[in-house]
């Protein structure tokens, strides 16, 4: 599955940081993840004291 930048997303798991799982967000990318993120997409708003996360395809579920 093929995300865009603003698209609000549930947060499955995520390796980067467990206890956003279960959590909704929205992607920040403007392109599809590369080198840089290791092939995971930066999701932001998830919540106060939840910064932004960096969190594989397989881990995530468009809302």
């Amino acid at each position: 599955m093929s995300f865009k930048s603003g698209d609000k997303v549930r947060i499955v798991s995520c390796s980067d940081n467990p206890r956003a799982a279960g959590k909704t967000g929205r992607i920040v990318d403007e392109v599809p993840p590369g080198p840089l993120t290791g092939g995971k997409w930066t999701l932001g708003r998830i919540g106060v004291l939840t910064g932004s996360v960096l969190c594989a395809t397989g881990q995530l579920q468009k809302l």
